[in-house]
């Protein structure tokens, strides 16, 4: 952290006009509060983490209580000590109020109560952010730092009032802003928050009903949007807060998610779950591309996710005959009216697997109730558990099913396609078909999960008499330690009597304490859902989304113009047909990241196979033209380039034999998508693909370069 006695300002000696006093003097106090604060507000929050951890433990609610806190008191504190000073983002004036307001990345306050830094997410803080000459939001001037190692090294100021510009730095064209549109890159992503612009925070800051589509073309910041949506929802909608499900951030691959890991952190959040399509799904570590396009699309409709409600339907029709069941006492009938009551003892929902105890149970209630022995009912319905003839009658009528098996058998028992999805014709049934039914691909993943969340897991009704077993043996010992403390009382008298109550010895076992099962994080419900590059997921895979989010609740990012399977209709055309009802649009128009000159060659790529494409309009020229050579080139290319650069990131896409270093990547134009460069260098982009496919790769991969676009053929 700062100290007090160090200025928080390092201008370099071209910036040396605004570190005038009359400038930063009211600055440099504020941050002197502010850092004295920081250091009192770390060691009060470490006294109260110890305190909480040196505390009991206690059982159940009081047990999770003492949990949420001590995840709460960490959390904060993990940010406090993240950041110093540049905690602080900036600082705004309003009209009617000469007093700074200052914006910080949370809240702080000092031991009076004073505010020292008001939080970014608040709606007192949305003018830092939102205004504009032509709407100043209430605002005299803003004011916006730029840090460097814990310290500032550029700070712009705006003046939105005639009268305002006592008192601020002269305006000059490297505002922090569009200096930082030009900086190096680095292999995470690097923090604008201090820089968000007026049309990404209104989105930002939108309400989470309903499904909100942000769609805008490369560098429109729509990445930024989305992480710093999660943030702002989390902190300021309390019907998505983390024990109401919380927020899951969907994003297109694994380069992807390591790029952007460290944003949520910085921003205070560390609850937001984050993954791709495939890790929703065991099976997606290792699925495969789907070799035949054909078969692709047929498993791309959500009408064949949904046929798997009917291939586990099949497994859940009562026996249409009766039988005899036989004890040690007498022979009891068990009729198809009787099955059929018992397979409603589950309520509709419940899932397949889950289902069966409830359906055994009613079945031993159906026999105990018709018998009239001498038995006990515990000893018949004892005996009935041990029933071989029964156990083997019900195990048949509601087995136990696994996702892979069921839909496995959709790819190789043609007669159970074809009644779980009477539409699909013979030969596309028969297309369907494969010689080794589990080997999975991307395309089987939605319904793979559908079947398993249909399902239910086939080994939690085991768990569940195991996890009893282990309660009631808990139980028992402890029944035994208070028997031997109730002996060793003399008279029988004074609080240890209090044992002998069955609700207090119950409260002493500890059941978290006990064998359990860690939960699935992706399994769901969510209050909201976050998916970027929202253009590429199939009707199908959206379902996977749907399944975790009963709220309806999106906010839904992409370009129609980087679908890599085109993308013809409108946003809510695609929408509509899988489900969600309650659309709306906002759209980014300004290209805040690629250059002029870039654009310039990247946009008739895509406007050749998609007219009406929303390509932006870059608000930056660094004068640095796109380069074409041959690819024996590659290696001295980069060689003066990492020479003349000692900070940077380049990316090589399209040669799957260069082999990537610390500072030169090597991907796919697929993996590529939602990442940027310092420089990218295209290996023969004619052989990406063709049609919308190949278009859409070349347009991506060009487009992730913020500074230099080097585009090389073998011929």
């Amino acid at each position: 952290m700062t100290s007090l006695t160090t200025s928080a300002f390092d201008l370099p000696d071209r910036l040396s006009f605004k570190a005038d006093p009359r400038l930063v003097a009211d600055d440099e106090q504020h941050f002197a509060a502010i850092a004295e604060c920081l250091e009192q507000s770390i060691a009060d929050l470490s006294d109260h983490l110890a305190a909480e951890r040196r505390a009991p433990g206690g059982v159940g609610r009081q047990a999770m209580d003492r949990d949420l806190e001590i995840h709460r008191l960490t959390a904060r504190l993990r940010a406090l000590r993240r950041f110093g000073l540049d905690l602080c983002l900036g600082r705004m004036v309003g009209a009617d109020d000469p007093e700074p307001v200052y914006i910080g990345r949370l809240g702080l306050k000092d031991s009076a109560g004073r505010r020292l830094l008001l939080d970014w997410r608040s709606p007192a803080a949305e003018p830092f952010f939102g205004a504009t000459h032509a709407d100043p939001m209430g605002l005299a001037s803003r004011r916006r730092y730029r840090w460097s190692g814990g310290r500032i090294s550029d700070y712009w100021d705006e003046v939105f009032a005639s009268d305002g510009f006592a008192g601020h730095a002269a305006l000059d064209d490297q505002s922090a802003f569009i200096a930082g549109l030009g900086s190096n890159r680095s292999p995470r992503m690097r923090d604008v928050l201090g820089t968000i612009q007026a049309d990404q925070d209104a989105i930002i800051r939108a309400g989470s009903r309903g499904a909100l589509v942000v769609d805008g073309g490369p560098g429109t910041g729509k990445t930024v949007v989305a992480l710093h949506r999660a943030a702002y929802l989390l902190h300021s909608d309390p019907r998505l807060g983390h024990r109401r499900g919380g927020v899951l951030f969907v994003g297109p691959h694994q380069p992807y998610l390591s790029y952007v890991a460290d944003v949520l952190p910085s921003l205070g959040e560390e609850g937001v779950q984050t993954c791709t399509l495939r890790d929703l799904v065991a099976e997606g570590a290792a699925a495969g591309i789907e070799a035949d396009p054909a078969v692709a699309l047929l498993k791309s409709s959500a009408n064949l996710v949904k046929a798997v409600e009917t291939a586990v339907g099949f497994y859940e029709e009562p026996p249409t005959e009766g039988m005899s069941v036989t004890t040690h006492w007498s022979d009891s009938r068990l009729s198809a009216d009787d099955w059929a009551v018992a397979f409603e003892a589950a309520e509709p929902g419940t899932p397949h697997n889950e289902a069966r105890d409830l359906i055994w149970e009613e079945l031993l209630t159906i026999l105990v109730d018709r018998h009239d022995g001498d038995a006990s009912a515990d000893l018949l319905r004892a005996s009935l558990t041990r029933n071989r003839e029964l156990l083997t009658a019900f195990n048949r009528a509601w087995p136990l099913l696994e996702a892979a098996d069921v839909v496995g058998d959709l790819w190789s028992v043609p007669a159970y396609l074809r009644m779980c999805a009477p539409w699909l014709g013979p030969d596309d049934v028969q297309r369907l078909q494969r010689a080794d039914a589990q080997a999975w691909t991307v395309s089987d993943l939605p319904l793979l999960d559908a079947a398993r969340q249909r399902l239910g897991d086939p080994e939690a009704s085991r768990r569940k008499r195991r996890h009893e077993a282990s309660l009631a043996a808990e139980r028992e010992r402890m029944a035994v330690v208070i028997d031997d403390v109730l002996a060793a009382d003399d008279d029988g008298e004074g609080a240890v009597t209090m044992l002998r109550g069955r609700d207090l010895r119950d409260s002493l076992v500890d059941e978290t304490a006990l064998p359990g099962t860690e939960p699935d994080l992706l399994a769901g419900p969510f209050a909201h859902v976050i998916v970027d590059e929202a253009q590429e997921l199939t009707d199908a895979e959206w379902q996977m989304l749907l399944l975790r989010c009963p709220s309806r609740s999106f906010t839904i990012v992409g370009d129609r113009a980087q679908a890599r399977r085109g993308f013809t209709e409108s946003w809510q055309e695609r929408l509509g047909r899988i489900g969600l009802d309650r659309i709306d649009l906002a759209s980014l128009s300004i290209n805040y990241r690629t250059p002029e000159e870039i654009m310039t060659e990247a946009e008739p790529v895509i406007r050749a196979v998609l007219p009406d494409a929303n390509v932006p309009t870059s608000i930056r020229s660094n004068g640095v033209p796109v380069v074409h050579g041959s690819v024996p080139d590659l290696d001295s290319i980069l060689g003066t380039w990492l020479a003349a650069h000692a900070e940077g990131v380049a990316c090589v896409i399209g040669d799957p034999t260069f082999r990537a270093t610390s500072r030169v990547r090597s991907l796919t134009p697929e993996l590529s998508k939602g990442l940027e460069f310092d420089l990218v260098v295209l290996i023969d982009p004619a052989e990406f693909g063709e049609g919308i496919e190949g278009a859409v790769d070349r347009y991506v991969a060009m487009t992730r370069a913020t500074r230099q676009l080097v585009v090389l053929t073998s011929s």
